[in-house]
């Protein structure tokens, strides 16, 4: 944990917060701070900054705020993902969190399986607790917005368009594509298939839609692996 990240009704009043709960025993645990001492914390969808300890008792830490800058400047990007397998998507949530992406969409696609869709870390609440662990890992307060879509044909044809539009708009494809394009800070709609990738049809109904295929070179990587590999060849770090 990085970043502390306090939530509205952590605040007993405006600049303090208490916390009791998981984070708090992170704190105690790992950091062992004493009175005093300052920690880095940011508020979630807020700013970012500081809290002295003011209060530490075995149950809970009281916090005095200072914030002082914004939370780092998102990517670009809208990130179109394939439902992967409930053990991938945990990190893949944590990661894209982690590295700036705000807008996901979840789909269906002919290689995702069926079960998939029935996991209970597509609730809100799961969704949310490892989106909360990339930001922390990252020192972001800026909580990304998860879209899930179970039909691939209405979702590429009724909504995609309206997203990518006036974006880079780039499918994730091993074969018969072109060389990923340098990096950009320009905005981008990034597709990205199951494992086994997308099968012709779907990278056809994508081209419709305006996107181009492109590789990241001969070898064939994970989701888990690719996702980041593509982000950070397409953005400026």
């Amino acid at each position: 944990m990085n970043l502390i990240l306090l939530h509205p009704d952590d605040f007993t009043h405006s600049g303090h917060a208490i916390l009791h709960d998981r984070r708090f025993h992170h704190i105690r645990q790992v950091q062992q701070p004493e009175p005093g001492q300052w920690l880095k914390v940011g508020v979630l969808n807020g700013d970012v900054g500081r809290a002295q300890v003011v209060g530490l008792t075995e149950h809970q830490i009281e916090l005095a705020i200072e914030l002082q800058r914004q939370p780092p400047a998102p990517l670009p990007l809208t990130l179109i993902m394939a439902l992967p397998r409930p053990k991938m998507l945990k990190r893949t949530l944590e990661t894209i969190a982690a590295m700036g992406v705000k807008q996901l969409y979840l789909i269906n696609s002919y290689r995702v399986d069926k079960s998939f869709w029935s996991t209970p870390l597509l609730s809100e609440k799961k969704i949310r607790e490892h989106l909360l662990l990339g930001l922390e890992q990252a020192g972001d307060t800026q909580l990304p917005e998860v879209h899930l879509r179970k039909r691939f044909k209405p979702f590429v044809e009724d909504e995609l368009p309206a997203i990518a539009a006036n974006t880079r708009a780039l499918v994730a494809h091993p074969y018969e594509a072109a060389l990923c394009p340098a990096a950009k800070q320009t905005p981008t709609t990034l597709a990205v298939g199951p494992e086994g990738g997308f099968i012709r049809y779907e990278v056809e109904k994508l081209a419709e839609a305006g996107f181009d295929a492109v590789h990241i070179g001969e070898r064939i990587l994970r989701v888990e692996t690719a996702v980041p590999v593509l982000l950070a060849r397409l953005f400026p770090v």
